[in-house]
């Protein structure tokens, strides 16, 4: 971890087609839920991504004024079954505020898949952006770690299913 970005790793008990596809076709499915996690927070809600270089990351849910849409990202890089990249914008983000993912699907010579994801941009933001919660550099990008860590072991779980 730096100041800019996180890295992130997993090993999944699958080859990298299998993880790569339940990485972006179940991506609703292991995606954790709740406040931490998705926009809709406790509401239902899913999770999409359009399957394709340019496609979106999006949530769609329910309020009481009716269906709402929120664009997290675009992918900028679709590679089947090696890699994928996306930008990333939190609900908080001003137009044009944007950080970047990159997962790369490795596999062992065990037959399993090392998903590796790094989270970087952060120093584009000011230091009293809200994403940060007022807290320190170094604080904020471990709790972005964590925040993914446990999104990957949910994928490593969900996998195991």
């Amino acid at each position: 971890m730096t100041g800019d970005q996180v890295s992130v790793m997993v090993l999944v008990d699958v080859e990298p087609a299998v993880a790569f596809s339940v990485f972006t076709e179940e991506i609703d499915q292991w995606w954790r839920r709740g406040v931490a996690y998705r926009v809709a927070g406790r509401r239902p809600g899913t999770l999409v991504l359009e399957c394709k270089l340019g496609g979106r990351l999006f949530e769609q849910y329910e309020t009481k004024n009716g269906p709402r849409l929120f664009e997290s990202g675009r992918i900028t890089a679709w590679d089947p079954p090696a890699h994928l990249a996306f930008e990333w914008r939190a609900s908080n983000f001003k137009e044009g505020e944007v950080t970047f993912v990159d997962v790369r699907f490795t596999p062992t010579e065990s037959g399993k898949t090392q998903v590796s994801l790094v989270h970087r941009g952060f120093a584009a933001l000011r230091p009293d952006h809200p994403v940060r919660h007022g807290e320190p550099p170094d604080v904020f990008v471990g709790n972005i770690g964590r925040w993914w860590g446990g999104l990957l072991t949910s994928l490593r779980e969900h996998v195991a299913r």
